[in-house]
């Protein structure tokens, strides 16, 4: 980090109060002397770190990679990999994914060697020997608790995104819930009129086809009133996933109120919207449902419906109002005219 920000995270740790308890933590001492690593060992002992060696950079790195330490104490000159290096790549791999952050001391027999270039690659500390032990175990204190702040801001800013995406996920469902008849779990007629001013823009910008579909069960209010109004949910829920299951994916159907459904049918001209609309009434012909009646014998109840289709580009069709009055009219015709059948509108 820079300088000036070390300064400051480290002015905040010291804030933060004397009296943290580090033992426990872990300290990686690097160097290639075995006396030098001794030495620190014990003046740090009393403090209760648990410790672990390395003799060079690459004991180093793959120390670091086996379970990453709270603390780096490095010396700068080591055979092959030097502490400016692995520091280096420490620092370079400072993601949750990578090492983490780790703070680094590091050691220097030269007063001003490799200091700048240390600090400026990101060791947070830098020590010249020989040192005092007491100035070491309160670096090496300053250190820890600048590595705590960190992991409780880590930690923080995880509990942060997982709020944020519980929220989002929340708000995804409340979406999908103001979007959704609760019956049938079609999409509701709100969200069915948002729909179709988009998608009668853009047909009318493209000049591509665009079908209106209402459909209306026949005799429903005699089903409710025989069979009772729970069946004619059941009733509903059967004719709704019929229609889901028959149309294409990219066709939009939602529950419009009552008995009556509607459905948007992007790209679909008058002859395949009157297709799609008599492979939908068949469908519904075609279902049995079971209702328990006295005596706990059986009864198959057989349902049809009428559906009315109108589709722009239309001249006389010039909004979407005029459309889904047309589709309208047309349905009526249909229940007019026998019930059980489609009727298209003539532009």
């Amino acid at each position: 980090m820079p300088e000036a920000e070390r300064k400051r995270t480290l002015e905040i740790a010291r804030r933060s109060g004397p009296a943290n308890d580090f033992s426990g933590r872990t300290v990686l001492i690097v160097d290639d002397d075995p006396a030098q690593v001794r030495h620190v060992r014990e003046g740090l002992a009393p403090h209760g770190y648990v410790f672990r060696e390395a003799l060079d950079g690459a004991q180093a790195l793959s120390a670091i990679r086996a379970g990453r330490p709270d603390l780096i104490v490095m010396d700068v000159e080591m055979p092959g990999l030097g502490g400016v290096e692995v520091c280096r790549i420490v620092k370079a791999n400072a993601t949750e994914s990578g090492f983490g952050f780790i703070p680094v001391i590091l050691m220097t027999a030269r007063q001003a060697a490799g200091k700048v270039e240390g600090l400026e690659l990101g060791a947070d500390d830098y020590l010249v020997k020989p040192f005092d032990m007491l100035e070491l175990g309160a670096r090496v204190k300053s250190m820890l608790r600048l590595k705590a702040l960190q992991d409780a801001l880590v930690e923080k800013n995880r509990e942060l995104e997982w709020a944020n995406r519980e929220l989002d996920r929340r708000r995804q469902e409340l979406l999908a819930l103001s979007r959704t008849d609760a019956l049938t779990g079609l999409f509701n007629r709100r969200y069915f009129e948002e729909r179709l001013s988009e998608e009668f823009m853009r047909s009318r910008r493209y000049r591509s086809p665009l079908s209106l579909v209402m459909l209306d069960i026949d005799h429903f209010k005699r089903i409710n009133d025989s069979f009772g109004h729970p069946f004619g949910d059941e009733v509903l829920r059967a004719v709704a996933q019929t229609a889901r299951a028959t149309l294409r994916e990219v066709d939009l159907l939602a529950r419009y109120g009552g008995e009556e459904f509607i459905a948007l049918l992007p790209e679909a001209a008058p002859q395949d919207a009157l297709r799609a609309c008599e492979r939908v009434r068949e469908a519904i012909e075609k279902l049995e449902l079971s209702w328990p009646g006295p005596g706990g014998v059986a009864q198959t109840v057989k349902l049809t419906a009428s559906l009315g289709v109108a589709t722009v580009p239309s001249d006389d069709l010039q909004g979407t109002e005029a459309l889904l009055r047309a589709a309208d009219v047309s349905l009526y015709s249909a229940k007019g005219t026998g019930r059980n059948r489609v009727h298209q509108h003539a532009a």
